[in-house]
């Protein structure tokens, strides 16, 4: 078994984090079981650009007219514990339209909804492990339920591994936000320093000019380094 580096357990957030309403709902109450894989999931489907279709990747291109918001690209490396390329890993991403709402039934924000913006994509990494959204800034958006409690405009991302049981789930914010110490999502993390490794990079060397500016956020699988994911850890 390879020993990989791994972080202070302490920059993970806990299963249990009462101001995330959520978890007191989901957190377990009893000790986790770790199901070993076998020969199935570890040679499960292996994805590449054939389940992408052209412009899956451009979320503002997927309708009749343009998307009402800021028009932005989101660009990155997937990297392993040694910051070698992860090619062939299938990205999906979903977010809130420009003003702060989902596509979904359950989203209920009195916040209109973009008929020219559905707000998920997909995209999968290159030989050097790049991938590349363009899509709109999201709105913040209140929680439902709480007291004045906005989330951060944020993008979910989904990563898919070399079979169906390897997925990983992560957010990923904007610079300089002002809601990030009221986000009980974002401080959940206990580690600053982990906590700001969800915040991705204003690129001006990437962004196009009178076109759109660029975000960079690279995500690292494993590691001291790792990117924060929605997923168990051993206690």
């Amino acid at each position: 078994m390879t020993d990989y580096p791994t972080e202070s357990l302490a920059a993970h957030p806990p299963y249990l984090f009462p101001d995330y309403v959520a978890t007191r709902l989901r957190a377990p109450s009893r000790p986790l079981v770790i199901i070993p894989q076998t020969l199935t999931e570890i040679a499960g489907p292996v994805f590449g650009q054939a389940h992408v279709r052209p412009g899956d990747s451009d979320l503002t291109r997927q309708h009749a007219g343009t998307p009402l918001g800021e028009r932005i690209m989101v660009r990155g490396r997937v990297l392993d514990e040694n910051s070698r390329p992860v090619p062939d890993t299938l990205i999906e991403i979903w977010q809130a339209n420009a003003a702060g709402r989902y596509v979904h039934v359950v989203d209920r924000h009195d916040a209109p909804l973009d008929p020219n913006f559905t707000g998920a994509g997909r995209a999968v990494t290159d030989s050097d492990g790049w991938y590349e959204f363009v899509t709109i800034r999201p709105g913040c958006y209140p929680v439902p339920g709480l007291n004045n409690v906005w989330r951060p405009a944020h993008i979910h991302m989904s990563l898919f591994g070399p079979s169906f049981l390897t997925r990983l789930v992560t957010q990923m914010y904007f610079p300089g936000d002002p809601l990030f110490p009221y986000d009980p999502i974002f401080m959940s993390v206990p580690d600053e320093r982990a906590r700001m490794r969800m915040v991705s990079s204003l690129d001006m060397a990437m962004t196009r000019s009178e076109w759109a500016l660029c975000y960079r956020f690279d995500i690292v699988l494993r590691g001291r380094e790792a990117s924060l994911f929605e997923e168990p850890h051993h206690d």
